[in-house]
């Protein structure tokens, strides 16, 4: 995360998060007291603002071709594909096992459609978000949950796809109701992130508020020590070592939490990054949980990409979200 304090971008509302501002920094270009929460994310109990929010194409995907599903895995809102480079990713499943990762996934040739400036949309519980505090980057989403960031001296870019639990006048439950989550990315980078960068898994509890981070890649080194923080341990998963943190932090945009300024926020961070991976997400919450940091209502699980600075992008030809009990 970035350097402490915080504002955030605004949407017709309070986005969540948005880029937090200074503090010096520390463990390898991350700044010490606060993080950049996710800009642009939508507040708890019916969406950005007051009165709710409804994202963009509802009643439509606003993915081309939303509903392949990764290959051996089922959709919400069409057949299982074939596989092949263009539909490799899918959109996200629904019960069963995680499809076999493909690490040479390409990125789909057709149905591209380019989101600039900061914004939201989604159709059923899939969801894109991209927010900058300059806004100079976009977001690119393809058939299925593939997408593309790109980033030119943003300050704080931050782009994401995935679950969304707290919109779409949904009402988000505990995690364990869900059954296990997962996730599976490929990530390709080009040019540089600035100070602080990272992939991974986002997302966002209310009852407490919880800002949750599980970082797999980065364009800088792995792992580091957001800063401020207060140790919880390490913890094996997905055959990867990973140190675990919690701190308190705010932001003078707001949270995803209604009228809460002040929040909570969990890090899982690998020790050593990793470009291809599966994520068991329901496991890191359950040591999270042993380790008195419970999450309350989960609000979304998204794969994310940010940077704090420089030049460059990241292709996603896989982004999946796979939740059991959905």
């Amino acid at each position: 995360m970035g350097p402490s304090g915080g504002t955030t971008g605004a949407l017709g509302g309070a986005m969540s998060g948005g880029s937090h501002v200074g503090g010096g920094s520390t463990g390898g270009g991350l700044g010490v007291g606060g993080t950049p929460a996710l800009g642009g994310s939508f507040n708890s109990g019916g969406g950005i603002g007051a009165g709710g929010f409804t994202f963009p194409g509802m009643g439509g995907s606003i993915f081309p071709g939303a509903g392949g599903a990764p290959s051996g895995g089922t959709s919400n809102g069409g057949a299982p594909s074939s596989g092949g480079g263009s539909t490799t990713g899918g959109a996200p499943s629904t019960g069963g096992a995680p499809a076999e990762l493909d690490c040479n996934a390409t990125m789909p040739t057709s149905g591209s459609t380019q989101h600039s400036g900061n914004g939201q949309g989604g159709a059923g519980n899939l969801a894109w978000e991209i927010w900058s505090n300059m806004g100079t980057g976009d977001l690119v989403t393809y058939p299925g949950t593939s997408f593309s960031a790109h980033w030119n001296n943003s300050g704080d870019y931050l782009g994401r796809v995935g679950y969304e639990w707290g919109g779409f006048n949904m009402t988000p439950k505990a995690y364990e109701e869900y059954g296990a989550i997962t996730a599976q990315f490929v990530a390709k980078k080009n040019g540089t992130g600035g100070s602080y960068n990272y992939i991974g898994v986002y997302g966002w509890s209310n009852d407490p508020c919880v800002e949750w981070y599980i970082i797999d890649d980065s364009f800088n080194t792995l792992p580091f020590n957001p800063g401020g923080t207060t140790s919880k341990g390490e913890v094996t998963i997905d055959g990867g070592t990973y140190v675990v943190y919690t701190r308190n932090t705010s932001g003078t945009g707001g949270s995803r939490c209604s009228g809460t300024s002040n929040w909570i926020q969990y890090y899982s961070i690998r020790k050593g990054a990793h470009s291809c991976g599966t994520i068991s997400v329901s496991e890191h919450f359950d040591y999270w949980k042993s380790q008195s940091m419970p999450l309350g209502k989960l609000l979304e699980a998204k794969i994310l990409v940010e940077a704090g600075g420089g030049v460059g992008s990241v292709e996603f030809p896989v982004a999946n979200v796979m939740v059991e009990n959905e």
